[in-house]
């Protein structure tokens, strides 16, 4: 189905969506966010090249004219400009532009290499802004159960589920609210989710998640309501649930559980379920890869890190760390 931006699309652009979309297998959300970056970039040309009013609301300029000539005559200090206009007038963060970059670099290279409509590629060379790493934000093993103890005795069965998956099997917030019905499997004890771009993996189900999916479809079914539904988790209007939804479950149980004081999102609890099974669990970084379904270890590698008291741990561990001082003669 043409989604309703695609009207304000140049061809060439609207070309590289498709193939983003039908050959590179990205999602809709992926396919929209690389729309938004690179409708920025066509603002930004129409405006430094006197083909839209610098005065005019920067929100409001069309690029469905933009002239295929004003990419392919773009030079590499160009770009740059272009980053630093992102840095200097919209505010844009590191990441944000970073973002950006990777996206215009991948635009220039279907350019010129898949549809061949330019004759060079001037972004080759395109560096892109370097990101601090930061270790991801997840909550303590104490802080799991406060959450889930809480959502357990003041929400309801659906809501509860939905906490105890999220801590439990990592999974990314669109492919929940995607599960449908046939994608749990009682008998084996495994969730089929579907991820990026569509690719399929299978999770298997501790004892935690599968109480818990028993218990909320059983009162899920029984409303008649229901009956017809593909979706696992539904509104209250018997609807699929939405994103929106499920992160305002998530935010209000943490908030009931004292716990929304620590930048904790929808994310950050996949965050947590990946650092849970690294540190407690121990498992192999090969097999937390396809449990969260990344597609290189190196996004992986991001949730190896030590937690303060697996630090501490080694610390005392040394065999020097009972080593007092000897008391100085006065």
């Amino acid at each position: 189905m043409k989604k309703e931006y695609m009207d304000d699309c140049p061809k060439y652009l609207t070309d590289f969506l498709t193939n983003l979309k039908v050959v590179r297998g990205r999602g809709d959300r992926t396919e929209e966010a690389y729309y938004l970056d690179i409708r920025t970039f066509l603002r930004y040309l129409k405006i430094t090249n006197g083909l839209a009013d610098p005065a005019a609301d920067f929100e409001t300029i069309k690029i469905a004219d933009t002239p295929l000539l004003l990419i392919s005559d773009l030079k590499l200090y160009d770009a740059y400009n272009y980053l630093r206009y992102l840095k200097d007038v919209r505010n844009n963060t590191k990441k944000t532009r970073a973002r950006k970059c990777s996206a215009l670099k991948q635009f220039y290279q279907y350019l010129n290499k898949k549809a061949m409509i330019i004759e060079n590629d001037p972004l080759t060379e395109l560096e892109i802004p370097k990101l601090d790493k930061q270790l991801p934000r997840y909550l303590s093993l104490e802080q799991s159960q406060s959450l889930i103890e809480t959502v357990n005795n003041g929400s309801t069965l659906r809501d509860y589920c939905i906490i105890v998956l999220f801590l439990n099997c990592g999974m990314r917030l669109s492919e929940l609210v995607g599960l449908d019905l046939n994608d749990y499997s009682r008998d084996n004890k495994t969730l089929r989710i579907f991820g990026k771009g569509g690719k399929e993996r299978i999770v298997f189900l501790n004892n935690a998640c599968v109480a818990a999916l028993d218990a909320y479809l059983a009162e899920r079914n029984a409303d008649e309501k229901n009956k017809g539904l593909n979706a696992i988790f539904i509104s209250r209007n018997h609807r699929r649930i939405t994103t929106r939804r499920v992160e305002m479950i998530v935010e209000e149980n943490l908030a009931k559980a004292g716990l929304n004081n620590l930048g904790i999102s929808v994310h950050k609890l996949r965050h947590t379920a990946a650092t849970l099974m690294y540190q407690y669990g121990h498992v192999d970084m090969l097999v937390l890869k396809e449990i969260l379904g990344h597609e290189s270890t190196s996004t992986t590698e991001i949730y190896t890190h030590l937690a303060s008291e697996n630090l501490k741990n080694a610390a005392h561990s040394s065999p020097l760390a009972d080593i007092k001082p000897a008391k100085k003669k006065q």
